[in-house]
């Protein structure tokens, strides 16, 4: 009965510190504290002591970095799941930090970008003060998302094409999303996603003909009947503007 007693209350205290480390951060003087103390080594001066200190504490600083790695990835994983439900608050929030435990990770800014991007939608202006700054902060994170990403891979499609529509669709700025999307053509040359907004920043900056030739190419692939009647109607649109018929 007092094995079973102690159990129930070791239980409790774990989970208590596992809770103080996922609200508060970990207490990194604490942890210092009680290695000083279980380890025997506090502040080493000599050469011995020094070598002593190494020794004892390697075993340590493995157990933690690997018990940050899996952290991370949990972090990671959650931010996924949240995506994945469409709740892209919580998704950004796990996905910032990832960020922390991977800083080089390109896949996580691109996550932030399409979080970011949806949470800017989803920004209403509920006080009815005419102003958009909550929605504006959000395109912009998901901007420096992309471009983030990008850096890391300069041939990262997924990044290249998310920051391209945001630039032709939402922040209407399509000459900003022409090198973008050319060098997707570059990377795949069958991209018909990307050749669709290619054509739409082109006749977006007034590059008519070149919107043109991109659709005629378009419509040089095996397409499903309504991607062609989209591609020709697109087209159709474009040689009107270019040529002032209705």
């Amino acid at each position: 009965m007092k094995h079973a007693t102690l159990v129930r209350a070791l239980a409790v205290t774990v989970a208590v510190a596992l809770v103080g480390l996922t609200s508060c951060g970990v207490n990194t003087k604490g942890i210092r504290r009680m290695q000083a103390i279980e380890e025997g080594v506090d502040s080493p001066n000599t050469i011995e002591e020094l070598t002593e200190a190494i020794t004892k504490y390697q075993k340590r600083i493995e157990d933690v970095l690997n018990a940050d790695i899996r952290v991370g990835m949990w972090y990671k994983i959650l931010a996924i799941r949240y995506l994945d439900n469409g709740m892209y608050a919580k998704a950004l929030e796990n996905f910032r930090t990832a960020i922390e435990y991977y800083p080089t990770n390109q896949n996580l800014y691109y996550y932030v970008g399409v979080c970011a991007g949806y949470m800017a939608k989803a920004s209403l202006d509920f006080d009815a003060t005419g102003t958009r700054a909550e929605r504006d902060r959000y395109y912009a994170l998901a901007e420096s998302a992309y471009l983030r990403a990008i850096e890391l891979e300069p041939k990262y499609i997924r990044s290249l094409y998310g920051l391209s529509i945001l630039y032709v669709f939402e922040l209407n700025t399509p000459e900003k999303a022409i090198p973008y999307l050319e060098t997707i053509m570059e990377i795949e040359k069958r991209n018909i996603e990307a050749m669709f907004v290619l054509a739409r920043a082109y006749y977006s900056t007034g590059e008519g003909e070149k919107a043109v030739a991109m659709y005629n190419k378009i419509l040089e692939f095996n397409l499903d009947d309504q991607r062609k009647a989209e591609a020709e109607a697109n087209k159709a649109t474009v040689l009107a503007q270019m040529y002032g018929k209705n």
